[in-house]
């Protein structure tokens, strides 16, 4: 890589690294809806896909009594919100943008309207609400992993640890020797451990509660993420960058 390859992808890098704190604040939200999922919604995964695929192939063999609705609705959803998100971001430049910024708002959004339905209908209601209320949830970590793809964050795709565990053995002292991006990984899987306890925690409260808590989780990531991005960007093209030096002597030479 260039010089000038280098310098710009630094504006990129930093507004990823800039990215990690709200990215994994995301995660914890995630390990919320998760637990909030799995316990009270007929143990259906609103971010991890891999047990809801596993939930759907088990239940095709007969005697398993597994049920069926809600892990199939969790999917379509999931891969609805997903696509959606992936729409939306086609044409946006890499790292977190102002589309990135409206999507996960959206998450936020849809997370609150599911937590404004389950106080009102409670969990404890006919398998077909249930699956409904999972559908909304998993609709928003679908266009909220989608989003976290786009943001790329390295190990870091908010809804799922199992490749950052991988990473993290494979690096390790026992592994590879490499230890490189240990503290982020196991950052990742702190906070969806955090968000799981949590999730348990406050369903036991209210399962509406502990939704209405991953809302309001997502909705600070989101600003959180926004100003960062902002900030990142004033300090890279603000009126004393390097950049913003450089292109006035190319305006003054011009001029001479």
């Amino acid at each position: 890589m260039n010089g000038r390859a280098a310098r710009a992808d630094g504006p990129l890098v930093r507004r990823r690294i800039m990215s990690l704190g709200p990215m994994l604040v995301l995660t914890f939200a995630t390990g919320v809806v998760d637990a909030v999922g799995y316990l009270h919604l007929d143990q259906v995964f609103a971010g991890n896909m891999t047990g809801n695929v596993v939930i759907l192939g088990m239940a095709a063999v007969n005697g398993t009594e597994l049920r069926v609705l809600g892990p199939a609705v969790a999917l379509a959803s999931f891969l609805f919100g997903a696509a959606v998100a992936g729409r939306v971001l086609r044409t946006a430049a890499p790292g977190w943008s102002d589309r990135c910024t409206a999507l996960l708002f959206g998450v936020g959004l849809a997370l609150a309207v599911a937590a404004a339905g389950l106080s009102v209908i409670g969990a404890d209601t006919t398998p077909e609400l249930r699956a409904s209320m999972a559908a909304v949830l998993t609709l928003a970590m679908g266009a909220q992993a989608a989003t976290a793809r786009h943001v790329a964050v390295k190990d870091i795709t908010t809804v799922v640890v199992t490749s950052t565990l991988t990473g993290l053995a494979a690096d390790s002292r026992l592994g590879a020797g490499r230890k490189q991006g240990a503290a982020r990984r196991s950052a990742a899987v702190a906070f969806i451990i955090l968000g799981a306890v949590a999730g348990a925690l406050l369903s036991q409260a209210h399962v509406g509660l502990a939704v209405a808590a991953a809302a309001l989780v997502v909705l600070g990531a989101t600003g959180l993420g926004h100003a960062s991005t902002r900030s990142s960007e004033y300090r890279t093209s603000g009126p004393n960058s390097p950049s913003s030096s450089s292109s006035a002597t190319v305006s003054t030479r011009g001029r001479s």
